[in-house]
């Protein structure tokens, strides 16, 4: 009995020393805290979706979602999607979706508005309760918001679609980092996306590229046209001499 507790309490020891974000609050009750990272990666990416009482999906977002934190230099974190509790409530007219940490240490809530014809954010409400970035330093909750907005336009029944990633300024200590996105909302079609609705972003990405393509085309035309007209000079000139 002696050893098993000794092999248990190793066990636990391993995996706060190995898995971020994993540490002991008292013996035999291991928890997960969001941990800042000094460094950006890429979120995992996750989709999320909210259901109306007949059990049809009424929104569903796929995203990665990070936090930027300004706290004396800048601190990252990024939402685990498999920790995540969805939840909220679906109207005609606007529709509402909360993504909880498990440990309530983060929360993300969109608000989905439908006016008309088209389907946007209206509302964005953030807040992240990391660990502190020092030892002494007291815990804190970053909040932000953006309000009074439209973010993310697209036709109802389209899907909003964005490789590229979008930044969003939601406090002066918090921005959101939001890399890939799609959103679908109130009317969804029964394939995988709606008609999409490319993010300015990727237009400008895809223009380029096609530009460059082009640019490139082009130039070879030239390089090819030049040899054949000093080619055919040459022969001229053999030509004139004969």
């Amino acid at each position: 009995m002696k050893l098993g507790g000794h092999t248990e309490g190793w066990w636990i020891f391993f995996l706060a020393a190995t898995i971020p974000g994993f540490h002991l609050q008292r013996i035999h009750s291991p928890v997960y805290q969001s941990i800042l990272q000094s460094f950006e990666t890429l979120p995992p990416t996750g989709t999320y979706t909210l259901r109306k009482a007949d059990g049809t999906t009424c929104v569903k977002i796929t995203m990665g979602v990070q936090y930027v934190i300004y706290e004396k230099k800048t601190w990252y974190y990024s939402l685990d999607p498999s920790r995540i509790r969805t939840d909220g409530h679906c109207g005609k007219e606007e529709a509402v979706l909360s993504l909880t940490l498990s440990d309530n240490a983060a929360f993300l809530q969109f608000t989905i508005a439908k006016d008309k014809n088209v389907v946007y954010i209206a509302k964005l409400t953030a807040h992240l309760s990391p660990f502190p970035v020092c030892h002494g330093c007291a815990n804190k909750t970053y909040f932000g918001l953006l309000d009074h907005s439209k973010l993310f336009i697209a036709a109802h029944g389209g899907t909003f679609k964005c490789k590229s990633e979008n930044v969003l300024l939601m406090s002066s200590e918090m921005k959101l980092r939001l890399v890939p996105l799609q959103i679908q909302a109130f009317t969804l079609p029964t394939g995988p996306h709606g008609n999409d609705v490319e993010c300015l972003a990727d237009y400008n990405k895809r223009i380029t590229s096609v530009a460059l393509v082009a640019i490139a085309v082009g130039v070879a035309l030239m390089v090819v046209l030049i040899f054949l007209l000093r080619r055919d000079h040459q022969y001229l000139q053999e030509y004139q001499r004969i």
